[in-house]
């Protein structure tokens, strides 16, 4: 595994065991990055055979490859025990799942919480509606890390639940028209409908606000 600043990621964050969500969250984003993460949820292809088409050997070879270097950054950021204990598994899948076990209580507890800040999120008035997708956003990802499965559909309705009354337009338009978004696509969408509320409410204030004179004070006769 040739070094590379992902791998710094890893080496400041070793694996020791109390540590492991925010060592496995540290894992995703370096797999991800090198598009190795595959291998935590494809099978092993069938090794190739004189029947293998070439699509079919060149998928064999690039998931071999890929689970290979997936194994190294596991290995390569766990302590020396834990390394020692793990280093004859055959895949990545296989040591990641051996983790889980080990520590998956862990993700449990941390699953919970992530899904709790979900449930009582609100969004204020006037707070800005991109910060707040984003937060969600990212309590959705902590529960894919963790584990959990939560389908694209319902990850919306999730969101769409903690706007405040301002958007109340925005939502019957969702529903009426039967919408479907992704979390990007929802993103922009918010900030259009938030940019459109702004700008409704500028026009109000300059025809009524600037046009209501200030009462002046009775002269005493």
């Amino acid at each position: 595994m040739s070094f590379n600043p992902l791998s710094i990621i890893l080496q400041q964050n070793r694996l020791t065991g109390p540590n492991y969500i925010d060592w496995k969250r540290n894992l995703d984003i370096v797999l991800t990055a090198e598009s190795y993460k595959f291998v935590l949820t494809e099978q092993c292809p069938d090794a190739p055979t004189g029947e293998s088409t070439q699509e079919e050997i060149e998928y064999h070879r690039k998931w071999v490859k890929a689970d290979e270097m997936a194994r190294c950054y596991i290995l390569a950021s766990m302590s020396n025990v834990l390394q020692h204990q793990h280093q004859d598994l055959p895949t990545a899948y296989d040591i990641m799942n051996n983790l889980k076990e080990l520590f998956g209580h862990q993700d449990r507890a941390s699953r919970q919480e992530a899904m709790r800040k979900i449930m009582t999120a609100t969004m204020q008035e006037g707070t800005p509606v991109r910060d707040h997708i984003l937060k969600m956003m990212a309590y959705l990802n902590e529960i894919q890390i963790l584990g959990g499965e939560i389908d694209g559909e319902t990850q919306i309705d999730m969101i769409l639940q903690t706007l405040p009354r301002s958007f109340e337009q925005f939502l019957l338009n969702y529903n009426m028209n039967k919408r479907v978004y992704s979390l990007a696509e929802l993103l922009t969408e918010l900030q259009e409908a938030e940019g459109l509320f702004r700008h409704n409410a500028q026009i109000h204030y300059a025809e009524n606000g600037s046009t209501s004179k200030p009462k002046g004070k009775k002269k005493k006769k």
